[in-house]
């Protein structure tokens, strides 16, 4: 052994002298590693001299080669080293390289060199020690020197103080910085034991040191940072919202866990609170973390004691803000909406019912602000956020609050339903005595290796102390009211009952429940008799009449049934359809009857499907009246598109009256989508699932060729979609001589007429209504000032979403009809781009916070739908030609809009609204805009070109695409000046308000002439804005007419007639002779010096005094080339020649002189018979 050692201090000696030679440098470093296994095998030549076995101890002479290292080799030798390639050998005693990482022994170099390089502050600060500390923190992290200290047999390390349990054997400094550098390996690593070490005997210490490193961390960032890690490195829950008390215990030990390891967060430390409050409201963490945060901040999780009022009162502040803010309200994903709302309300399941605190959010300004802003959203699953903390907390204040809908799977109501059986307990009241991890060995003090959990030793620490009052939520029956008590009808304690009053059993007598002395209702036969009972007079005229209850219970019961049953018979059906559909559209649920909503749905639908023609024009009035809800609403939506789908033979849902009953023919949906229309039950939930699957069809169109491929195929595939029966039978008179029944309407027949062009054309109307009536209330403010957009009304973007998906239905279920191409295709897509990009309603700013109003996702993504059942569908019939050749604005239109809404969300920027389930939709809708919209565009083109290529283009043909130029873009202002503006408005007020578009021409007009003579981009779109109407209208108009300049021209503006009769005159010469004397210009060109422009044009009117010309507004007519050299050399002089014929006749007189009645006039009977002189 001594051998050993001399032989090691030899080579010491050695080292510290000065070498001779890198090769023996090389020599003296290579036996050591080799010695230990961590010599790399390239320099194994090198090991002239090998040590003998075991002779190399790491703990006992590492330490010391790794100082004379750095103090006397790297400074002398690096250099040469790297020279030779081998700067590798020396960096194997301080960070071995990634071949030998795993081994033991390179762990335990890892550890020696940490804290050789930490207690040598010198070296440490060199070049090379900063290089090899930085190695060390790459290619060793904390976890990686725990394995090696704990598990390398290094057991010497294991009799140190309790600094050592936290699995470092260095300075609290090194600590500190490394959880900085590695904190996500660091808390997977150490977390297992220092759960083990919270009910420990010696936890206050290890705690302490806890409590000392996290609080002398001078930078808020890295504690910000190894708190996040610590949050995201906690344990999580199988199931979140499992109520159970396995994993109620799980919650509590991980706030255990944080009480000790971190503190108990109070308000007071404004720095600390300030840090976790940020993490926990402003990261993405789970429902699980929710529970484990507050059941920490409640103050109570390590001993059980009282609530820490004061801090969950300040953590209830901050969430309420965030939950009421209406930039989450309307932006955040839905894992967002569920984390908040969770936060929320398990922070106040911690409160006592009736407390300060619970009293003062009940009536608290953002807490109902938050409320009505949830109620209000487009996506149902984020509704019911709002609807859940409104009637959680209405009931721990003591009140009463109940919405309907729970019931289901879908939309969040599963979870809704679990959330609110999880608050009604606390995590912080679960019993953790009966852990599942082992006990510790011994005398009770739990060694590393031996993993405790908090349950076991939970007996020895927890001190007696009565628990806090829980929470108790009163379970009230569904429906139950005081009013139905039957507390006031008890007997009074007598053998005999008190007989009630005459005015009690009166009384008694109109209770609907009690059915006393009443007459059951009679099944209707006739619909007059369907309509009485749905609009009953309100009450009972006598004792024995039955209740208006049962009366509409009744009429519910039998109406779709009555309805389809008198399809077939006569006009009864056809008398009765608006009566009946008034009745049904304003009934209302005052008595909860049972399928209220669907009874009533059906019967619509029936009504629509069976009497189309009154119905549908009449159910489109009634909609667009301001006495309807949203509910009832929706409702005339859903009949007028389910009615169509049926009328047009599309599957719909499954009627509710048995088909053996009426003899209706109807088609099945296949089973899947059977079960999800069946199962949607709301009103609004059905129509966006048929809208969805539309969209879906009309996108998977795109990846589809064939048929597609051959435009003169796709109008065959589409009349095929609809066969007919193969033999069409003559009706015959029976024996009776009456008449076989009548062929039932298709939708085809009466798609335009009396459902898409009524729903279009009214809406039209009645929005220039609504913005009529805003404008006139403008002025006003508060109550009085009218808005149209308002909670419940059309244009409210709820009701706006649902009517444009209805109006996609009904246009896809109108393929088929000879209107489509002409009228219901360009009507729709102009609906929907305008919805989707013009401001429904006048008001600039929103109510809320100010900002410019945007367009709700609901309302951009319906339209989108719109767009893409248009586009798609012209597709189909012609391949999209009519679209694109005679509607094409619209169809530019429509691309470009779906072009900036595509790119905005790639960009990252938020619609109103997103969150949910419209933030998928609304980027794909767009993308399948765009997709089919430059598919109609390429075909356009095509045929264009197809039928187009044969016509020459001429060299005075304008342009009809603007194109910016330096000279003409938008960005270069207009607008009239004050003389202008006046003659304008005089203009504009000679038009009813709805038609002041018709004022586009002469404004165009006096634009041209304050523009110099020419009509630029800009005086087009001030023109536009002036009159309130899409630049879009402006620009047809202008490039329309010729008599609108589109270039710039010159100072004199001289127009040549050549047509017909100026051509026999000799228009040809003067034409010449006007460009030749003006330099040699020709047609269409302007002088050098901008003082004249020659263009050649039409008829001009004056063809009596042919040939002639034009100089701005004055006509010089009986031209010869001279005359015509003279006229322009006096406008170039600056002055004006007199207008009219240039030869010596007046206006248009013959120029021969009289050759008419040039005789002398008749006189009285000349020239008549005898007995009439």
């Amino acid at each position: 052994m001594s051998s050993n050692q001399d032989e090691l201090h030899d080579l010491l000696s050695k080292l510290q002298a000065p070498i001779e030679s890198i090769e023996a440098l090389l020599a003296y470093l290579a036996a050591p590693l080799d010695n230990i296994g961590l010599l790399p095998p390239v320099f194994r030549k090198f090991n002239t001299q090998p040590l003998p076995s075991g002779a190399f101890k790491i703990s006992r002479h590492l330490s010391q080669f790794q100082r004379i290292l750095l103090q006397e080799v790297v400074l002398t030798w690096e250099s040469h080293l790297a020279e030779k390639k081998a700067a590798l050998l020396v960096d194997q005693y301080f960070c071995p390289d990634a071949f030998s990482n795993a081994s033991s022994a390179a762990g335990q170099v890892s550890i020696v060199a940490y804290s050789t390089l930490l207690s040598a502050p010198k070296q440490l600060s060199s070049r090379y020690g900063l290089r090899i500390l930085e190695l060390l923190t790459v290619q060793y992290p904390v976890d990686r020197i725990y394995t090696a200290v704990f598990d390398s047999g290094m057991s010497g390390l294991d009799d140190q103080s309790g600094e050592l349990d936290l699995g470092f054997g260095f300075r609290k400094e090194a600590v500190g910085r490394f959880v900085s550098s590695h904190i996500v390996s660091f808390w997977e690593a150490t977390l297992p034991t220092i759960q083990s070490k919270i009910y420990a005997v010696n936890r206050q210490a290890y705690f302490a040191y806890w409590n000392e490193l996290l609080g002398n961390l001078q930078s808020t960032l890295t504690l910000q940072s190894i708190l996040m890690s610590l949050f995201g490195s906690l344990r999580k829950l199988g199931s979140p919202l499992d109520d159970s008390s396995e994993q109620r215990v799980v919650v509590r030990e991980e706030a255990i866990l944080l009480t000790n390891l971190v503190g108990t967060a109070q308000p007071d430390n404004e720095e600390l609170w300030e840090i976790i409050t940020n993490l926990i409201l402003n990261r993405p963490f789970s429902i699980s973390h929710a529970r484990i945060f507050v059941c920490w901040l409640s103050g109570a999780a390590n001993n059980g004691g009282e609530i820490n009022i004061t801090a969950l009162d300040a953590f209830l502040q901050s969430v309420l803000q965030l939950w009421s803010d209406p930039e989450h309200v309307k932006h955040s994903l839905l894992s967002q909406h569920h984390y908040v709302t969770s936060l929320l309300l398990l922070t106040v399941s911690y409160f006592n019912q009736g407390s300060r605190p619970m009293e003062e959010l009940t009536f608290n300004t953002s807490f109902i602000q938050g409320v009505s802003r949830y109620l209000s959203h487009q996506d149902s699953s984020v509704r019911l956020c709002g609807m859940l903390v409104a009637e959680e907390i209405a009931r721990m204040g003591g009140k009463k609050l109940a919405f309907p809908g729970w019931d289901g799977e879908d939309s969040g109501r599963s979870w809704a339903r679990n959330l609110r059986r999880l608050v009604e307990g606390r995590d912080v009241d679960a019993d953790v005595g009966d852990g599942d991890l082992a006990k510790p060995a011994g005398d009770g003090e739990s060694t590393v290796e031996g993993v405790v959990g908090p349950g076991s030793m939970r007996a020895t620490v927890e001190e007696a102390s009565g628990m806090p009052e829980r929470v108790h939520f009163t379970k009230v029956a569904e429906g139950y009211d005081s009013d139905d008590s039957l507390a006031g009808y008890e007997s009074s304690p007598s053998s005999r009952s008190a007989s009630p009053t005459p005015s009690e059993l009166e009384e008694i007598e109109k209770d609907p429940t009690l059915n006393v002395t009443a007459k059951k209702v009679a099944r209707p036969v006739y619909l007059k008799q369907l309509g009485d009972l749905l609009r009953s007079s309100g009450g009972k005229t006598s004792s024995d009449d039955p209740h208006e209850a049962d009366k509409i219970e009744m009429g519910l019961n039998c109406a779709e049934e009555l309805i389809r049953k008198k399809r077939d018979y006569g006009t009864e059906l056809a008398e009765n359809a608006v009566n009946l559909e008034y009745a049904l559209l304003g009934l209302n649920n005052n008595y909860e009857l049972e399928g209220f909503s669907e009874k009533r749905q059906a019967a619509l639908n029936a009504l629509v499907a069976c009497a189309p023609r009154p119905a549908a024009p009449a159910l489109i009035e009634e909609f667009f009246k301001n006495q309807y809800s949203v509910d009832q609403r929706y409702v005339a939506l859903n009949a007028l598109a389910l009615g169509a789908r049926e009328l047009a033979s599309l599957p719909v849902p499954e009627s509710r009256v048995l088909a053996n009953k009426t003899a209706f023919p109807s088609r099945m949906l296949p089973p899947a989508l059977h079960r999800k229309y069946l199962a949607a039950g709301e009103n609004r939930d059905l129509l966006p699932s048929l809208v969805e699957d539309i969209s879906r069809k009309a996108l998977d169109s795109a990846k589809s060729s064939g048929m597609e491929d051959h435009p003169s195929l796709v109008r065959e595939k589409a009349l095929r979609i609809k066969r007919p029966s193969g033999i069409s039978q003559i009706s015959r008179l029976d024996n009776l001589q009456t008449p076989a029944p009548s062929q039932r309407t298709t939708f085809t027949e009466v798609a335009a007429e009396y459902f898409i062009a009524p729903l279009t054309n009214r809406f039209w109307l009645f929005l220039r209504e609504e913005q009529a009536r805003e404008e006139r209330t403008s002025h006003l403010g508060g109550r009085a000032k009218y808005h149209g957009a308002g909670t419940g009304l059309i244009l409210n973007p709820l009701v706006l979403s649902h009517f444009l998906r209805t109006l996609a239905i009904l246009v896809n279920a109108s393929q088929n009809a000879l209107e489509w191409l002409a009228i219901i295709a360009p009507d729709s897509l102009e609906l929907a781009i305008t919805i989707g990009t013009r401001p429904m309603s006048t008001a600039d700013e929103d109510e809320e916070d100010g900002r410019q109003g945007t367009k709700e996702a609901s309302v951009i993504c319906s339209a989108l739908e719109l767009v893409l059942v248009v586009l798609d569908g012209s597709l189909e019939l012609d391949g999209g030609r009519s679209l694109g050749l005679e509607h094409t604005h619209l169809l530019l239109g429509a691309n470009e809009w779906a072009s900036k809404i595509f790119e905005a969300l790639e960009k990252g920027v938020k619609v109103e609204g997103e969150g949910g389930v419209h933030e998928m939709r609304l980027r794909s809708v767009a993308a399948g805009v765009l997709l089919k919209a430059d598919e109609v565009i390429s075909k356009a083109h095509a045929v264009q070109r197809r039928f187009l290529a044969t016509t020459p283009a001429r060299r005075s043909d304008a342009l009809f695409v603007h194109r910016d130029t330096a000279y003409n873009n938008p960005k270069i202002p207009f607008e009239f000046n004050p003389e202008n503006m006046k003659r304008a408005q005089e203009i504009i007020a000679r038009y009813p308000p709805q038609y002041k578009k018709a004022a586009t021409i002469p404004l165009l007009d006096l634009g041209q002439r304050q523009n110099k003579g020419w009509t630029s981009i800009s005086v087009m779109n001030y023109v536009a804005k002036l009159l309130e109407m899409p630049a879009m209208r402006v620009y047809e108009v202008a490039t329309f007419y010729t008599m609108f300049n589109r270039e710039p021209i010159g100072e004199h503006f001289v127009q040549v007639c050549t047509t017909t009769p100026c051509m026999l005159r000799g228009s040809t010469d003067i034409l010449n002779a006007a460009c030749s004397h003006l330099g040699g210009i020709h047609p269409g060109q302007t002088t050098k010096d901008g003082k004249f422009t020659v263009i050649e044009v039409e008829c001009q009117g004056a063809c009596s005094n042919a040939p002639m010309l034009v100089v701005g507004d004055d006509f010089y007519e009986d031209l010869t080339p001279e005359s015509t050299k003279k006229i322009l050399d006096a406008f170039a002089k600056g002055e004006k020649p007199k207008p009219g014929p240039q030869s010596s006749r007046q206006t248009s007189e013959n120029s021969a002189g009289l050759t008419a009645l040039a005789s002398k006039p008749y006189g009285p009977g000349e020239f008549c018979q005898p007995e009439f002189q």
